[in-house]
């Protein structure tokens, strides 16, 4: 697989699209003015301790308070572990050093825990954990025992455990010792900062939204990094010579005359984000449905149909539908709970194809997802994590006209309610003109109307659009 990132540096914001044979499957946006705050770690002061919910509110001086769960306590480099009893860990205005799991989404506050994690490339620093953990992506067991035997040994020279990462996989022993000790500054650095920094302050910023690409996804099978920015492209050569100098000859400046983005054929892809259908290759499509918690994918197969049967139409359209569910998923970065509506499929052997696609599809997702099987109903539901908030919702914001419902009032719902008002206003006696005022798309319809107004009413209506009224707004004059 031919994998691409291409990075935009624009004036407000700087955008990074992973693309895996040309086709965009991860888009990250970082904006100056909504600066992102996960893995942030703070210098917080507890607030509110409510045992009843078996947590605790901390201020981090972002605005809205912090959630802190029981067992996300550390206390004194220990884990207080599920915590029954909170109150016996934490007090109001105790000083508390936290790092933020997942950022603030809708009206709800950030996430935080006092289990701090440092990411590198190759390995997670966990300083209040005495474990080597291995990612369950390095299958080749005897790849996985020398990883583990090089940290292990490692690990006995200072605090803190380590989580190996898929992409430690094929790595030296001089590159996993070389990140252990630049962890273990960096943690160093961190402790210092907090007994030295007042409250509410921060103490350490994750790396941008470019750098953290870099160190996540910029593997073997990257075949380039293009960068609008000759500047950012200096910053991420010197950022490569210390994690990963073998990459630095795949950094390539992009200075052509179309947009670097519209160039790569992404500005097309991003707009595409905005519907919530998503047509598939064989003509079928997705219809994708967002809400804050639960988000509902149907899959429907429109003009396909397979040479053979029924069936077959209905297991070729959900293999190619799980494939593009992953996708979507993913560029979306929708999080929550998921329920997919696959097309019906009678034999059991097709319905756990299907599942085992999706199941397989999803194993690139850097997020955790958890896949049941398929329901009495041929549902598929499934959980993603959700660290940060939808593209969409970045994007965009709610309709001020249908308040995120997706529809808005229909010509006729608004003829229906013009006809009641001129009712009760009883009219019929009315020998003048009459002007009818209505937002300018509704304005065809209620020409078309004309005719049943006089007749009713036995007046002859004039339409005009007002520009200043909304779908739901009329205005009424009689002369």
């Amino acid at each position: 697989m031919k994998k691409e990132i291409v990075v935009n540096r624009g004036l407000e914001e700087t955008r990074v699209a992973v693309l895996e044979n040309g086709k965009l499957f991860d888009l990250f946006i970082e904006r100056r003015e909504s600066e992102k705050i996960l893995n942030n770690i703070y210098k917080g002061t507890v607030g509110n301790v409510v045992p009843a919910l078996n947590s605790a509110f901390i201020d981090i001086g972002f605005g809205k308070s912090a959630y802190l769960g029981g067992g996300d306590i550390v206390i004194k480099g220990a884990r207080a572990g599920e915590a029954s009893n909170i109150s016996k860990y934490l007090k109001p205005d105790q000083e508390v050093m936290v790092q933020v799991y997942k950022e603030p989404i809708s009206t709800k506050g950030p996430k935080v825990t006092m289990d701090i994690s440092l990411p590198g490339r190759f390995l997670v620093f966990m300083p209040f954990s005495n474990n080597v953990g291995v990612s369950r992506n390095i299958e080749d067991k005897q790849e996985t025992d020398r990883l583990r035997s090089i940290v292990y040994n490692a690990k006995k020279d200072g605090p803190g455990g380590f989580i190996i990462r898929t992409e430690a996989e094929d790595a030296t022993e001089d590159e996993l010792l070389r990140e252990i000790s630049y962890l273990r500054k960096i943690w160093k650095a961190v402790t210092e900062r907090f007994e030295k920094s007042k409250p509410l302050k921060l103490i350490h910023k994750d790396l941008g939204v470019v750098f953290q690409t870099v160190r996540d996804y910029f593997s073997e099978d990257v075949m380039l990094m293009h960068i609008d920015s000759q500047k950012e492209v200096n910053e991420v050569v010197e950022f490569l010579k210390v994690v990963s100098p073998e990459f630095i000859d795949r950094i390539a400046y992009y200075d052509g005359q179309k947009p670097i983005f519209e160039a790569f054929g992404i500005e097309k892809e991003i707009k595409a984000l905005y519907s919530n259908k998503t047509k598939l290759k064989s003509g079928g499509y997705l219809i994708i449905q967002e809400a804050e918690s639960l988000c509902a994918i149907d899959v429907n197969s429109g003009k396909f149909t397979a040479r053979n049967s029924q069936e077959d139409t209905a297991v070729l359209t959900n293999i190619e539908a799980a494939e593009e569910v992953a996708r979507q998923l993913r560029l979306r970065n929708i999080g929550g709970i998921i329920v997919i509506d696959f097309i019906d499929m009678k034999k059991a052997l097709n319905r756990q194809k299907v599942l085992e696609k999706l199941r397989a599809v999803t194993r690139g997702d850097k997020a955790k997802i958890k896949i049941w099987p398929i329901t009495k109903l041929g549902l598929i539901e499934m959980t993603r994590e959700r660290k940060r908030e939808s593209l969409l919702s970045l994007m965009g914001q709610t309709c001020p006209l249908c308040n995120g419902l997706g529809q808005v009032t229909s010509g006729e719902s608004a003829f229906v309610k013009v006809c009641e008002t001129l009712d009760k206003m009883n009219i019929q006696a009315h020998f003048g003109t009459g002007k009818i005022n209505v937002n300018p798309e509704l304005l065809e319809y209620f020409k078309q109307r004309r005719p049943r107004l006089k007749e009713i009413f036995k007046t002859d209506f004039e339409i005009k659009a007002d520009e200043s009224l909304g779908r739901d707004d009329y205005k009424i004059v009689l002369e």
